[in-house]
């Protein structure tokens, strides 16, 4: 299986690390996982911003880098979410019907990180240990979009000596939503409040998401406040063989 993997602009800007780890579980579980350096946005700012014509282009890009791709596997739901469901509306409005055939065959094969190990790869233990006390956030885009459900959970219970600890009100959205936290910034702190509270209510030393968007968020108001709690992409716990012998 010819494997690529999807950075998306966010992470590749803020957090490459994150990207690092996607290819280092991969490959830990044998796979060779291919970097097309002609990826960029997958347009999810122009249409969550109403410019959907300006971020056509993009859809059209996107198609022709991983068009060859068995699989395209991204550590972002969000950007899963919006190739999958929205760039065959952008391919229907502005492409062409050879796009619109492109993007119809590629969509279904571009998966988020947790889907692609649990349902593609049919695995949970990646072989990571990770010995600390976890909480875990479902952002809006994996909960209520992809439909992640359990997946991250599955993964990380299976991580050895993790102590997973079940996060209170954890579907309640963390305020960030793109722009939605520069244009209703009272409402979007407002709700930060409550998420950080309830981070802070479980005493873990780690909280983690499979978006590093809603966790920069999130991890700005614990800082703010001067906890201790470390953020992690769920990549990078994966990733991780504190103590394991090599």
């Amino acid at each position: 299986m010819r494997v690529a993997l999807f950075i998306t602009c966010f992470n590749d800007t803020m957090f490459p690390g994150t990207g690092r780890a996607v290819v280092s579980v991969l490959e830990r579980l044998g796979h060779t996982v291919e970097f097309p350096m002609e990826q960029t946005c997958c347009g999810q700012m122009h249409v969550n911003t109403g410019y959907p014509a300006e971020g056509a282009p993009l859809v059209t890009r996107f198609a022709r880098t991983f068009g060859a791709y068995d699989a395209v596997v991204t550590p972002s739901a969000s950007c899963a979410g919006l190739v999958r469901d929205h760039h065959p509306v952008l391919a229907e409005e502005y492409g062409t019907p050879g796009l619109r055939r492109q993007v119809a065959e590629l969509a279904p094969r571009v998966h988020e990180f947790t889907e692609f190990l649990t349902d593609v790869l049919g695995v949970t233990d990646v072989g990571a240990r990770f010995p600390h006390r976890v909480t875990y956030h479902p952002t809006c885009h994996s909960l209520r979009g992809l439909r992640l459900g359990d997946r991250p959970q599955r993964l990380l219970r299976a991580v050895e000596d993790l102590d997973l600890v079940e996060l209170p009100t954890a579907e309640s959205c963390c305020g960030f939503g793109g722009t939605f936290a520069v244009k209703n910034s009272a409402t979007s702190a407002a709700m930060l409040a409550d998420k950080v509270e309830d981070v802070l209510g479980t005493g873990a030393e780690v909280l983690c998401t499979a978006d590093n968007s809603c966790l920069m968020h999130i991890g700005g108001g614990l800082s703010r406040q001067g906890a201790a709690v470390r953020t992690m992409h769920l990549a990078e716990i994966l990733a991780a063989t504190e103590g394991v012998r090599t």
